[in-house]
């Protein structure tokens, strides 16, 4: 046994740890538990914990079922929402098969296998989300609008604010297990929070993504309010993505930094970026997943809805920040598309690939989108060469559908079942009929 395996042992004797939650998500991306108790962690470390496969959502058929989670010791922490007396930790899991071997199906396994080709190129994956999300005086009643904790607006500062004092304590909590906060403030809707965790490895951010929603849950509840990460939860308000800033390291150097070039973007950014905007018709199914993914999308706000890039212009789909002078490692590439309602592991891996396709078939990154890309014409927009993405889940699916790097990268089985409920998701929403066709319609016909 290891280290890292004997500082957790030791560490549930030390804080009189009663459960720890084994953690692990599905193909869509939510989370799933298993509580064991700390006596059967040694076992755990060593053999794993035997689960259905079947009966997780796009893991295995009924004649493969049989799983086992396998703990990673250094993701273990204590959870502080647990309140007073024993304490309850949690571990992120691999799953394996019978036999050892990585599953197919496990969302975390798909982006540690990416990062491992990337790894291979000498490359480390770095990534920073801002996550945005809105606070609602409790859950809605079916069919009614919900109904936002406050009036406040971008950067807002006021007094006795609900979301000031929600924001203090979910930071406070996040920072206790290990995740290091870098800005919070309040957003642009009513009741709209941001949240930017620091900059981590791909692997490292997507499990502190995966804890971020759990934690901001939690903290609502304990405040009667309700947290939601929907892209687009008003028709008449800002949505809520996650845009995420990224870089390639190579060792200590950041491969993104030249000194001297425009913008002090290297070779090797230019090349990503040209990657993410080539294949980001057919990624745009797993970095905006749901079917209200799309209305966030559609109307500017600050969201994509063109594949351009440009500098320091948050109407491009890509984004290079401003360079400040005597900070190289800092260079990065804003990919604004990405909310936070994705499975994060599945949409790193699928960002890194298009980038990485970019370094290797050494793409040309087309012009830069000086102008405010929702004020031009379609006339304009198309004589720039500027390409709408897809306009709603079934264009992205149908782009999807034909991937080579979609399949390639999340894997035959995680391929199929993705779309499979991506289309079964797409059939359930056109059936319904909408109080917008109810309140336009009725009247007159």
């Amino acid at each position: 046994m290891g280290k890292q395996e004997d500082f957790v042992l030791r560490a549930l004797e030390e804080r009189e740890v009663r459960f720890v939650r084994l953690w692990f998500t599905d193909v869509i991306g939510s989370l799933k538990s298993v509580a064991v108790a700390p006596a059967e962690l040694e076992g755990a470390f060593a053999e794993g914990i035997g689960f259905d496969g079947s009966a997780i959502e796009g893991f295995a058929r009924v004649f493969e079922a049989d799983m086992l989670a396998m703990p990673d010791p250094s993701t273990f922490q204590i959870l502080p929402w647990r309140g007073e007396g024993p304490a309850t930790a949690r571990m992120f899991c691999d799953i394996v098969m019978p036999d050892g071997s990585p599953s197919y199906a496990d969302p975390r396994h798909v982006l540690k296998r990416t990062l491992s080709k990337a790894a291979d190129r000498g490359f480390t994956f770095y990534t920073h989300p801002e996550i945005e999300f809105y606070l609602m005086k409790g859950l809605p009643e079916h069919g009614a609008e919900p109904v936002p904790v406050d009036r406040s607006g971008y950067f807002d500062h006021t007094a006795q604010s609900m979301g000031a004092d929600f924001r203090r304590e979910a930071i406070t909590m996040l920072e206790s297990m290990g995740i290091s906060v870098e800005f919070s403030h309040h957003e642009g809707g009513p009741g709209q929070q941001e949240i930017d965790l620091r900059y981590a490895d791909a692997l490292t951010t997507a499990d502190n993504i995966m804890t971020f929603r759990t934690v901001i849950r939690e903290v609502a509840l304990g405040q009667d309010i309700w947290a939601t990460f929907m892209p687009k939860p008003f028709t008449t308000h800002p949505g809520s993505g996650m845009h995420t800033h990224v870089s390639l390291f190579e060792g200590d150097q950041n491969a993104f930094y030249e000194a001297g070039a425009q913008y002090q973007l290297s070779q090797t950014g230019r090349r990503f970026i040209a990657g993410i905007l080539k294949h980001a018709p057919e990624i745009s199914c797993v970095t905006n997943q749901w079917v209200n993914s799309y209305k966030r999308m559609m109307f500017g706000g600050e969201a994509p809805s063109y594949i351009c890039w440009g500098h320091n212009n948050r109407s491009a789909m890509v984004r290079v920040p401003m360079y400040k002078p005597m900070k190289g490692q800092s260079t990065r590439v804003e990919v604004r598309t990405i909310d936070a309602a994705c499975n994060p592991y599945l949409a790193f891996a699928v960002l890194l690939a298009a980038g990485m396709k970019g370094i290797e078939g050494e793409y040309e990154l087309p012009r830069e989108a000086e102008d405010d890309v929702w004020s031009l014409t379609e006339r304009e927009r198309t004589s720039l060469g500027i390409e709408p993405l897809p306009r709603n889940l079934y264009e992205a699916i149908k782009i999807a559908e034909d991937s080579e790097l979609l399949a390639e990268t999340l894997g035959e089985h995680v391929f199929d079942f993705f779309l499979r409920n991506k289309r079964a998701e797409w059939d359930e929403y056109r059936v319904q009929v909408s109080p917008f066709e109810r309140d336009r319609m009725l009247p007159v016909l």
